[in-house]
């Protein structure tokens, strides 16, 4: 019985450290991100750890991209161009934008 209760404890402990970082996954497909963007390599857009590592040290890296998220961008990663994202709101952009940027 201890051995279970072990087991149990030491898998609710992996589900909740994983939960987050599962969750701002779950937002990026629910808020179509995940259609042009990848976590691991480029589709339409780049990566996302790309994205991270490109804005890793910078102190406006979040605001840069929490705008970029809601307005849309083009030129800083060729010439396909970002588009606006009126489906996401403030919040929820800084959600993604934080999840990206904890990519390695």
């Amino acid at each position: 019985m201890k051995r279970i209760l072990v087991a149990l404890s030491a898998l609710a402990a992996g589900i909740a450290v994983s939960t987050p970082a599962m969750a701002d996954l779950q937002l990026a497909t629910a808020k179509n991100c995940m259609a042009c963007h990848a976590v691991d390599k480029k589709l339409v857009g780049p990566s996302y750890k790309d994205v991270a590592a490109k804005y890793a040290g910078q102190s406006d890296a979040t605001e840069k991209l929490v705008t970029k998220v809601m307005k849309g961008g083009a030129g800083v990663w060729g010439p396909v161009p970002m588009p606006a994202n009126a489906q996401v709101s403030v919040d929820d952009a800084r959600k993604l934008v934080a999840w990206v940027l904890s990519q390695k």
